[in-house]
């Protein structure tokens, strides 16, 4: 098995052999309920669905909460359809704990960056601005600058780096080594920050 959901608590730091300060993102890593198990012989591909985090059944709707009936599982309030990670067969009922890693290995965590709302191109794309405010001018440090040439080719092109809502986005980093494993608590250490606020969901997937 390769990927759980879990939920971002925060950061702090610990301490390595060598008295090096190292910076670590703590996790609640599941437990996750196997909530759907799909094959390539009855749905065309293979993957398995989790649920984690209990969820209020008058929150439900009538066919998700069928859903839930059915797979013998309390409402949750993430899911997510895991593909091509789970290399072992795991039945639905069965839960999926954070003992499925072990400390030295390299993760993956996704989750969705927090949202800065609407800002310039120095904070958006690290515009360096006119840094030198002299013959004159006077209210445009942290302009963008020209962004096309007005006769040809007489418009902008697509992609140009400009102002505009930033965050809010699913974000993925790579090969974060897992530093603890407390199976008692269900709380998994990463060296490293990882993408969104505290309390909110990531997935952590190892790649087998």
């Amino acid at each position: 098995m390769s990927g759980i959901i879990g939920k971002k608590i925060g950061m702090t730091s610990l301490f390595n052999e060598e008295g090096k300060n190292i910076p670590c993102t703590v996790i609640q890593a599941g437990p996750c309920s196997v909530l759907q198990v799909r094959t390539v012989e009855k749905d065309g591909y293979k993957s398995v669905q989790l649920g984690f985090d209990d969820k209020s059944e008058k929150n439900v709707g009538k066919a998700l909460a069928g859903h839930f009936k059915k797979a013998g599982s309390a409402p949750k309030a993430k899911l997510v359809e895991f593909y091509r990670e789970f290399v072992d067969e795991v039945k639905v009922g069965e839960e999926v704990k954070v003992d499925l890693f072990a400390e030295g290995e390299y993760v993956d965590v996704t989750g969705t960056s927090k949202g800065k709302g609407f800002q310039g191109v120095v904070k958006r794309h690290g515009f360096g601005g006119v840094m030198q405010a002299t013959h004159g001018q006077h209210n445009r440090l942290r302009a963008p600058g020209s962004i096309g040439a007005g006769s040809d080719p007489s418009r902008v092109f697509k992609g140009m780096r400009m102002a505009g809502r930033m965050g809010g986005k699913q974000v993925t980093v790579q090969n974060l080594q897992v530093l603890k494993v407390d199976q008692e608590q269900n709380l998994l250490v990463v060296k490293g920050a990882v993408p969104g606020a505290k309390n909110s969901y990531v997935i952590i997937r190892k790649w087998n």
